[in-house]
């Protein structure tokens, strides 16, 4: 009798993992993970790529805000350019001008190559912040 119940636990333990595997497979599918991702996946494991970061640069440069179009286009130019060559480990995401500096928002895996950028692009980097917290309004709400 212990036996036959015994049985029956871990014919119930067994569906019940057979409906967990299946309604997860279906939440992913749902998201559109494919299961043939599963099939393919390598044996071996792979380095996970290292996380991107996000840095605020304050460049000192006298006169900033009265740049005109022209020569604001000339520099974001000089540092598309930049970028280019430096790969996708470092984007430009935005930068605000104001009287006598910019401060600028960039992406990259690391401080070194924002430096980088600035070395090759003759822009100051006087001072580069990796940003630790982002908030907003809705922070606060």
């Amino acid at each position: 009798m212990k036996s036959e119940l015994n049985q029956e636990r871990r014919g119930l333990l067994m569906s019940g993992y057979k409906l967990v595997a299946a309604v997860a497979l279906g939440a992913l599918l749902t998201v559109g993970v494919s299961a043939s991702a599963f099939a393919q996946a390598p044996a071996t494991h792979h380095k996970a790529k290292s996380e991107m970061h996000t840095y605020v640069i304050e460049r000192n440069i006298p006169g900033a805000g009265g740049f005109s179009k022209e020569k604001l286009k000339e520099i974001s130019q000089k540092s598309n350019g930049v970028l280019k060559e430096m790969g996708p480990d470092i984007k430009w995401v935005q930068s605000y001008v104001t009287g006598d500096e910019i401060y600028c928002i960039y992406r990259a895996k690391n401080e070194d190559l924002v430096r980088e950028h600035a070395k090759r692009g003759g822009f100051p980097a006087d001072k580069i912040s990796e940003v630790d917290t982002m908030i907003s309004p809705a922070t606060g709400k």
